[in-house]
């Protein structure tokens, strides 16, 4: 059991020196992708959360 520990960490440390990390300018722009999708999204679920509040006040 000991042994299979050790050699699933040295297998994580190998596969984690294989990665390609972001530059700091790609992690921004990646930052900036989120951010403005998010508001987009909260946008949209305002206009329709008020669209359907409207209705179901119309209705009853």
């Amino acid at each position: 059991m000991k042994k299979k520990i050790i050699r699933y960490f040295d297998d994580v440390v190998k596969e984690m020196k294989k990665v390609t990390w972001p530059t700091k300018d790609e992690l921004k722009e990646s930052t900036n992708v989120v951010i403005v999708a998010c508001l987009l999204i909260a946008a949209f679920t305002y206009v329709v959360d008020m669209i359907v509040t409207k209705l179901f006040k119309g209705l009853f």
